[in-house]
């Protein structure tokens, strides 16, 4: 009866002390903050009621965020992406393979209960050391069927931390997963508008061959009248190959554009087409930024980056927890006989009960080293969290400052262009009056062409820094969405 009352006193004590938790208690890692944006919107954003800098209307990008370009085709595209993006298949089961890790490593806050059951006949050798040869036989069987319970008491919180940390890294790897995602949808809108952008190169050059085409017969046919020397038709003829030369090389962009598109969505190159669309119209949505202090819970992988710097705080609390004793409590019953006969009568029963604690005395400075490991790790962990916080504003800003600089330049450029075409139709008109030499038209229609492919260059470079701008503020994923373990 002592016997079982000293083993009650035993586990209430166990039981108490498993309340401690050895280590540091986690804090968040503050980094450094700015009230707001130093870049400005773009004048069309703050026309609308899109840019609001306090309350930003995050409905506006929540759920598949491109349908914002209004453009069915990059819907359909980025759907494929969703389903069959092998790159994201890898990063979802990395994050299955995090979250079965919680259950791997909660088991160990329950008893372990096992069994081996044996069968063994054992003739004991008659000339072994110190055998009394009277005691010599043919040998002996052996049966039995034990039961063992096995259960480390967590006195120093070595289990819970390492639960702990299994499910901060399970959540790290989903916001792994959400950044892969959002980073994969985001590089194909960014392909598909490249590709759409190399449509209208493609369709602005073939009209421009047509329009050297007919130039070149007009100077051809003024040369035959005697109006024109022979250098302007070699002039003709030569602007009018070089546009060729463009208007060819423009296919191999496209082509490498719609083969990037095709191993996104998963096919091979070789079954994929996209249907040249000039006349698509390129939609540059508003897209609401908010405040700084926003990015840290929108953006999934500085979530990812916390949540690894909390899991580095309780690698300090296991390294810190092997300075302190172990206690297992330990159990084992069962049946052992002679034979087979005898295996499972009363008086074959057997059991054994009992507390063991261990403890590293000497281990030569192992635990102090793996201890200053795991907090250079954490160290580590907290910088290149504040990295990824501060590369994700200088984003926004890049992309803030991209889209108000180029919105002026668009303008800019569009009265460039029609500058140079004015420009063209004088000169045309003053060489078939035979006031100006065809020199002038040549330059004009150089001019005109390198303005016309910088319109729909900075269009394109407007449509991409829209897509990163939406990348750089998350895509409209937030902290909520990370999976409770």
């Amino acid at each position: 009866m002592n016997r079982h009352y000293a083993f009650a006193i035993v586990c209430f004590i166990s039981l108490f002390l498993g309340g401690c938790t050895v280590g540091p208690k986690y804090v968040k890692p503050t980094v450094p903050m700015a009230p707001g944006f130093k870049e400005q919107p773009p004048e069309s954003f703050k026309e609308s009621d899109g840019w609001i800098t306090a309350q930003p209307r995050d409905q506006a990008l929540r759920g598949n965020w491109w349908e914002i370009f209004g453009d069915l085709q990059l819907n359909a595209l980025e759907e494929e992406v969703t389903l069959s993006n092998q790159d994201l298949k890898v990063a979802a089961a990395r994050f299955r393979q995090a979250r079965a890790m919680i259950r791997f490593n909660r088991s160990a806050e329950f008893p372990t209960i096992s069994t081996s059951p044996s069968i063994a006949s054992v003739r004991e050798s008659a000339n072994q050391p110190y055998f009394p040869q009277s005691q010599a036989n043919n040998g002996t069987g052996y049966f039995t069927l034990p039961v063992d319970f096995s259960y480390e008491v967590d006195l120093w919180g070595r289990v819970r931390r390492t639960v702990s940390a299994s499910r901060e890294e399970a959540q790290a790897s989903a916001a792994d997963l959400q950044t892969a995602n959002l980073s994969l949808h985001a590089e194909l809108a960014v392909d598909y508008f490249e590709l759409r952008s190399a449509d209208l190169q493609k369709q602005l050059l073939d009209d421009t061959v047509k329009a050297y085409t007919a130039a070149l017969q007009l100077t051809q046919s003024r040369f035959d009248g005697g109006a024109a020397p022979k250098s302007d038709v070699a002039q003709a003829q030569t602007q009018l190959d070089g546009a060729r030369v463009q208007d060819t090389d423009i296919t191999v962009m496209r082509a490498q554009f719609e083969h990037a598109i095709a191993t996104l969505i998963g096919k091979p190159p070789a079954e994929f087409n996209i249907t040249p669309a000039p006349t698509t119209a390129l939609q540059l949505p508003l897209i609401p930024v908010g405040i700084p202090a926003s990015l840290l819970e929108r953006r999934p992988d500085i979530a990812a980056g916390e949540r690894r710097v909390a899991e580095a705080n309780d690698q300090i609390g296991i390294a810190r927890a092997a300075f302190f004793p172990s206690l297992v409590l330990g159990a084992s019953g069962g049946f052992a006989g002679t034979s087979i006969t005898n295996w499972f009568n009363w008086p074959s029963r057997m059991w054994a009960v009992g507390p063991q604690m261990s403890q590293t005395i000497l281990d030569a400075g192992r635990r102090r080293a793996v201890s200053e490991s795991a907090t250079a790790n954490y160290d580590g962990t907290v910088a290149s969290y504040r990295q990824t916080t501060l590369t994700a504003f200088q984003e926004v800003e890049d992309n803030l400052a991209a889209l108000r600089i180029l919105e002026k330049e668009a303008q800019q450029q569009r009265e460039a262009t029609a500058s140079a075409d004015e420009s063209l139709q004088l000169f045309t008109n003053r060489y078939q009056g035979g006031v100006d030499n065809y020199l002038q038209v040549i330059t004009a229609q150089t001019v005109l062409l390198t303005n016309q492919r910088n319109d729909i260059d900075i269009e394109r470079r407007r449509m991409d820094a829209s897509v990163l701008l939406v990348k750089a503020i998350g895509g409209g994923w937030d902290t909520s969405q990370l999976p409770r373990f």
